[in-house]
């Protein structure tokens, strides 16, 4: 018979079936298996490490704190979908959809110490259609269902720079329709 194994956090921590990190000063100060498999690296190559090696592009990780500082709730929470970047081994610097999750702990120094979760879309969701940083950006508001004001006000654009990027975008990926782009975008 074999014996039972003991359960405690640093297991449960370590096995979840979703990628997790703990941060302070948006550095990776812990993080689990399931994020090292999603991003193909290693341990010793994010720990200490600034988030920003995981994003395509150093403005997509700035814009990205910005949008998190703006966007918190009042129990610190705050949730998107955002392109990120593989770090290393076979599928090496590949862009893919993530669904990121997580919390402040201290709310009103949003950046100091959280919790977060990482899930990759990509099963789900391709890039097939190259897009700027900023075409992603919106891209994953649109996804949100946020309006043109409303995207402008959390990039800090105008609402018809929002428009001019949505028309670019809809091009890109032949659609018509704002509905029918929304639903190219999550079909992939």
């Amino acid at each position: 018979m074999t014996p039972p194994i003991e359960l405690d956090y640093r297991i449960a921590f370590d096995q979840a079936p979703i990628g997790l990190v703990l941060s302070r000063q948006r550095k990776i100060v812990d993080c689990n298996q399931q994020l090292l498999a999603m991003f193909g690296a290693e341990r010793e190559q994010l720990i200490g490490q600034s988030f920003a090696v995981l994003y395509p592009t150093p403005d997509e990780f700035q814009r990205t704190g910005e949008r998190i500082m703006a966007s918190l709730d009042a129990q610190g929470r705050y949730a998107d979908e955002r392109v990120m970047k593989r770090l290393d081994g076979a599928m090496r610097g590949e862009l893919f959809w993530c669904h990121v999750t997580g919390r402040s702990l201290d709310p009103s120094e949003p950046h100091a110490a959280g919790i977060w979760a990482f899930e990759d879309l990509s099963s789900r969701r391709k890039l097939r259609v190259e897009f700027t940083a900023r075409e992603r950006e919106i891209a994953a508001l649109l996804i949100d269902g946020l309006t043109s004001k409303q995207i402008g006000k959390k990039l800090v654009i105008s609402p018809r720079t929002v428009d001019v990027y949505r028309a670019r975008l809809m091009r890109k990926v032949g659609a018509a329709t704002t509905p029918e782009l929304v639903n190219k975008l999550l079909s992939g």
